[in-house]
């Protein structure tokens, strides 16, 4: 080697630090006008749940007022709540869900 050779070092690679994105909550309304049996329907067919999980989600917010359903990113949860909200308005019924961010 001579005394004009320049000696690289290989940089340590950085990894650019990657956030989680935020969690929203699905929430489910209860009101007095949708039957227990559709609300039931409609958290089988859009939220995949058992039978008696979608009971119990669905006593669950009859009894309290709200329930959540659902913690997912945020296009999933606005994507699946509005997909309930349609179906149950195809259907003529008031059902509403709603989304917010997890503390």
């Amino acid at each position: 080697m001579s005394d004009n050779d320049v000696v690289l070092k290989p940089k340590p690679k950085t990894k650019p630090k990657v956030e989680r994105p935020k969690l929203y909550k699905i929430i489910l309304v209860n009101d007095d006008y949708t039957p227990r049996e559709f609300v039931t329907m409609v958290l089988k067919a859009v939220f995949r749940m058992s039978e008696e999980t979608g009971y119990r989600v669905m006593m669950t917010a009859h009894k309290l007022g709200t329930c959540v359903v659902m913690v997912c990113t945020r296009d999933i949860a606005e994507t699946k709540a509005q997909e309930a909200v349609d179906l149950a308005k195809s259907a003529g019924f008031p059902l509403m869900f709603t989304t917010e961010p997890e503390e």
